[in-house]
């Protein structure tokens, strides 16, 4: 599932054929949701898109099912305009459904999380194509309430998101609930502002 995809590539600037993308990633997530191996003859056969077209697109195969993986998923925004912590809660326990997309089922959640764990290079794929991009949004969201003189200034960014997040990977992965569980999503909520609080300016540094 990790080979490079070596195969000579067509000449440079040959347009791409419309469509191709949506098949290639259909094919790659029919050939996950039937359990199958997701190899380059298979894709290619089930997308009936041609090997150098699957070439030009991804390079590696990681890369390519990160990108099935992440279909579906939504792009965070959050209104600063206002105040900040408001606009995090708005978006994180506002509509879930939004957040992660609409198409974005949890039973794809779930597929995603067993292929990563048991594939570290897809992990890394994931991380570095999907995942830090959709965290953007929540650094200029954190990096504004510093500003602002809301949050301490000591603060590292990056680990105050993997917290934040963290407390909703726990109740998926550790406790086996469900996106729309009501008691989870409270733990979340609570657990939340448990975080903010130790954020928050004034709050003593460690």
């Amino acid at each position: 599932m990790t080979s490079m995809l070596g195969a000579k590539r067509d000449a440079p600037g040959r347009p791409r054929t419309e469509g191709h993308d949506e098949r290639i990633l259909e094919a790659v997530l029919g050939l996950i949701d039937r359990d199958e191996p997701v190899t380059v003859n298979a894709v290619v056969e089930a997308s009936g898109v041609s090997r150098a077209a699957l070439y030009r697109r991804w390079p590696r195969m990681t890369d390519l099912i990160a990108a099935a993986l992440d279909r579906g998923r939504a792009n965070i925004t959050l209104d600063l305009s206002g105040d900040v912590k408001e606009a995090i809660v708005a978006v994180m326990f506002g509509d879930l459904a939004a957040v992660r997309g609409v198409g974005y089922s949890e039973r794809r959640f779930r597929t995603r999380l067993a292929l990563v764990m048991a594939n570290p290079e897809l992990q890394r794929a994931y991380w570095t194509s999907h995942v830090r991009r959709r965290r953007e949004a929540m650094v200029e969201a954190l990096r504004t309430a510093v500003d602002r003189g809301m949050l301490r200034d000591d603060l590292d960014l990056e680990s105050c998101i993997d917290a934040i997040n963290g407390v909703f990977y726990y109740q998926s992965v550790v406790r086996g609930c469900s996106f729309d569980d009501p008691e989870a999503i409270r733990r979340c909520r609570e657990a939340f502002e448990v975080i903010w609080r130790g954020m928050e300016r004034g709050h003593p540094a460690r």
